[in-house]
């Protein structure tokens, strides 16, 4: 139980810097919604066949929750899946915002920027 307590207030810390900056799922949610349920998908689905192949293997422990999605895929797995997924979507546009302010900063004012000053 306590993995999955601290995936959750991990995940209310990307929401809450997401909300703060308006940077992803707070900036376009619907677009960003399907972004993340797909990439936790496509992740939940890799897990999967990499279950089945024999590469993954659930280990008990007493820090996780024992709930199991499917045959060793813990429910903390998709808690975790999304959590990857919403934190680099954060990351990515965050950093790119972060880019063309700087790039702006550098050009300096436009020139309607300098006739709307005088």
């Amino acid at each position: 139980m306590t993995y999955l307590l601290i995936l959750i207030v991990v995940i209310i810390c990307i929401a809450t810097l997401d909300a703060r900056y308006r940077l992803f799922l707070f900036s376009r949610p619907v677009p960003a919604l399907v972004t993340l349920l797909a990439g936790t998908g496509i992740f939940l689905l890799w897990d999967v066949i990499a279950i089945h192949q024999g590469i993954f293997l659930h280990r008990e422990s007493p820090l996780m929750t024992r709930v199991m999605l499917a045959e060793q895929l813990p429910l903390e797995e998709a808690f975790f899946l999304f959590f990857l997924c919403y934190q680099t979507m954060v990351l990515v546009t965050g950093s790119l915002r972060w880019r063309s302010s700087r790039q702006a900063k550098k050009l300096g004012p436009t020139t309607a920027d300098a006739k709307e000053t005088m």
